[in-house]
């Protein structure tokens, strides 16, 4: 690799897409036990939406998934996907998604690292927008 990011190759890609998939389902499950398989116990979460930094570590984050209701408990649809994914070497890559949980339209900044022959979230860096319940279906 000459420094520049390149995009992965399919067997790469796959292995990558495993991870992101996991995340998908820890957030629209709720369950922090898929997320804490796909998240570094050192992983970074923040966002300045709100124009102040919210940066959490997974102890804190964690919690915070796992106390507001699921949105497959409330039979919201699956509002999630992958825009790119960009290896930066062979053990970095980002990856930019897209989820919604409630009105709330999420795009997630992904840092992947591999580490023990599996990809892992080291940060996640987001905005959100708040739109209209009935406008939240996204095509994807």
């Amino acid at each position: 690799m000459s420094g520049a990011l390149s995009e992965p190759d399919p067997a790469t890609r796959a292995d990558i897409g495993e991870a992101l998939q996991e995340y998908f389902d820890g957030l629209y499950h709720g369950d922090t036990a898929r997320l804490a398989r796909v998240f570094h116990p050192g992983a970074v979460y923040a966002t300045a939406t709100d124009r102040a930094l919210t940066r959490l570590t997974m102890d804190e984050y964690f919690p915070m998934v796992a106390a507001r209701p699921a949105p497959a408990s409330r039979g919201e649809p699956r509002r999630d996907g992958v825009v790119s994914v960009w290896l930066a070497g062979p053990v970095t890559a980002s990856a930019v998604v897209t989820c919604a949980i409630g009105p709330k339209r999420f795009t997630d900044l992904l840092a992947l690292v591999r580490l023990d022959g599996r990809w892992r979230i080291i940060s996640k860096v987001f905005h959100y927008e708040l739109v209209p319940e009935e406008s939240t279906t996204c095509p994807t």
